[in-house]
């Protein structure tokens, strides 16, 4: 492609998995020879497996306790990882760039007070009028301020307090389809000359009750141990097994970006979301036209980075559609490697990507069995996410 000044580059990455804090730990994961064994805690929550958070020193981005305090997990996540974005970036203390830099945020409805939800549990099982029940409990055990500090939209608005981004703010919710639509807007607004330079991003955590008993409601989550991510299957507890993410980019404007002498990670080419019912091969005919924003790369210098869910059936029809699409062109389930970060997938695949575009690295396989190794580094990516329920997404990037 031609180079434009509205081209969108990538020029700070902030991430956070299982396998470290910062970009640094995943450089070493994306240029290793080979994977080591992925980190999943397998007995806190048995028979479920999780990718936990690794030990973080949250005072590094959030520097008052009092900030620390009143936020949970999940947003000191958020504002930790969009903080290691702004550093990386070289904008952190540019107090003038943070003021009127737009900020898209990808966030999940909050933690949930777990000893509150057991109590109704538990009580509900000795009564039959449930519904008085649940009005009793929720008016006096349920604290106002535990649910006004879980509002999504908190998040960023601790990021603004904490790093002083006070330009333009929007929320998405809705699990891997917020995080798709949070940097496709930012894309978008960024191309068009609406936005110069925007924060954009998400966090999970996984290693919540709530969380697994919602995903093991629709028995999509593994169990037992961990198994790659291609190689999961029924007959072994296969599906879903999260990670606690997150994940922010800055994303700026070619010119914006060069002006200020920014490192460009690289560019966003191109960027769609979709979604809509997955029955009689609509999720494939979707992914086929998502296909199509690469359909002029070569097969060669592109990696493909699949953001699927491990959802068995979903990750065979996936697999299926970019075999196809891309045949020849290696692909990488980087979910098998970090867990599945919902909000945060898409944004950790982009993050992957720009970091293995800016290194030149040949990623490992993360699935020996089911993935070839690179023949050399690629120059293109296609970074995929598909949403364990609904919800797809795809983006093209290209070294700086």
């Amino acid at each position: 492609m031609m180079k434009s000044d509205n081209d969108v580059v990538i020029t700070g990455i902030g991430i956070v998995t299982s396998q470290g804090v910062g970009k640094e730990a995943h450089v070493a994961l994306l240029s290793a020879a080979e994977v080591g064994a992925p980190k999943v805690e397998t007995e806190r929550f048995a028979p479920y497996p999780v990718h936990p958070m690794p030990e973080i020193d949250w005072s590094a981005q959030i520097p008052k306790r009092g900030d620390q305090r009143q936020m949970e997990n999940w947003q000191r996540l958020g504002v930790f990882s969009a903080g290691l974005a702004l550093d990386d970036a070289g904008l952190k203390t540019d107090a003038e760039a943070c003021a009127s830099m737009d900020m898209i945020v990808a966030a999940g409805g909050g933690e949930r007070d777990i000893k509150v939800d057991s109590l109704i549990v538990d009580e509900a099982l000795k009564r039959n009028d449930r519904e008085m029940l649940l009005n009793e409990k929720l008016t006096t055990e349920l604290r106002p301020t535990l649910f006004l500090a879980q509002l999504s939209n908190l998040v960023a608005g601790n990021i603004s307090i904490v790093h002083k981004v006070t330009g333009s703010s929007r929320t998405f919710m809705g699990e891997e389809s917020a995080g798709i639509s949070a940097v496709e807007t930012a894309f978008h607004r960024i191309r068009a000359g609406q936005s110069t330079h925007c924060l954009v991003g998400g966090a999970f955590v996984a290693e919540r009750a709530d969380i697994i008993l919602l995903v093991e409601g629709i028995r999509a989550h593994a169990t037992g141990g961990w198994h790659p991510l291609w190689s999961r299957s029924a007959e072994d507890g296969g599906g879903m097994i999260m990670g606690s993410v997150g994940a922010f980019l800055v994303l700026e404007s070619r010119a914006h970006a060069e002006a200020r002498g920014a490192h460009v990670y690289a560019a966003i080419d191109e960027i769609e979301g979709d979604r809509g019912n997955r029955e009689d091969g609509r999720l494939e005919k979707r992914l086929t036209r998502l296909a199509h924003h690469a359909s002029g790369l070569s097969k060669d210098d592109t990696v493909v980075f699949s953001g699927t869910s491990g959802v068995v059936e979903l990750a065979s029809r996936e697999k299926a559609v970019l075999e196809q699409e891309f045949a020849g062109a290696p692909i990488r389930g980087y979910g098998g490697v970090t867990g599945h970060g919902m909000e945060a997938q898409f944004p950790l695949g982009l993050a992957l990507a720009a970091l293995s575009l800016d290194g030149a690295v040949r990623v490992p396989t993360f699935d020996a069995r089911n993935e070839k190794p690179m023949a050399a580094p690629a120059k293109h990516a296609v970074v995929t996410t598909i949403g364990y329920t609904r919800g797809e997404g795809l983006a093209v990037l290209s070294a700086a």
